[in-house]
């Protein structure tokens, strides 16, 4: 899937959209290699060479953390999140835009109030002063994906609420307007 960076947001929030988006592209696309390359590297270490590599397991870790976190706002970005829609698709039109507009406020602000917690929750991973064992790097550092992601996140949503309210069509996100794709009917 080709992704693009252009946002359809006018002016500074156009600006902030794609910022976003290629912060969320390179933290995602950056993350992948680097687990796959750590993990294959490790594993010819063990088989070729005999020892595997000590840190594999923490970079791993950290890199599993910085993934999740950074997908949750690309997620968000291109309609991939859960919803349930049952009571919301029998709605019309000018409800269902409202209740969109109405959840994306609503879901920006637990993910700014989220990301308000993992501040004060590295804040306090800081004070105390550990470290990972082998990598010796401060546990709070590895951290810091989580409220960046959850920022990020309720970003989005907030981008998605103007996204509403300045056009004529219901968007799910910045770029994705409701509907289901046709899908092949299974039968089981």
């Amino acid at each position: 899937m080709h992704q693009t960076h252009e946002s359809a947001l006018p002016g500074f929030l156009g600006v902030i959209d794609s910022a976003i988006s290629r912060t969320e592209s390179f933290l995602l696309a950056a993350g992948v290699l680097l687990m796959a390359a750590n993990t294959v590297a490790n594993v010819v270490g063990r088989f070729v060479l005999g020892n595997s590599i000590f840190f594999t397991e923490e970079l791993n870790r950290i890199l599993i953390i910085l993934i999740t976190f950074a997908g949750i706002s690309y997620a968000a970005r291109n309609a991939r999140h859960i919803r349930m829609s049952a009571i919301y698709d029998l709605l019309p039109p000018h409800l269902r835009k409202v209740m969109v507009v109405v959840i994306s406020v609503i879901t920006a602000g637990f993910m700014f109030l989220l990301c308000f917690y993992a501040v004060k929750y590295i804040g306090s991973q800081a004070s105390r002063g550990r470290v990972l064992p082998a990598l010796q790097i401060p546990v709070w550092v590895i951290l810091v994906w989580v409220p960046a992601g959850f920022f990020m996140t309720g970003a989005q949503y907030l981008l998605t609420t103007v996204r509403n309210l300045t056009s004529s069509g219901i968007y799910l996100s910045t770029h994705v307007q409701e509907g289901y794709e046709d899908a092949e009917e299974i039968e089981i």
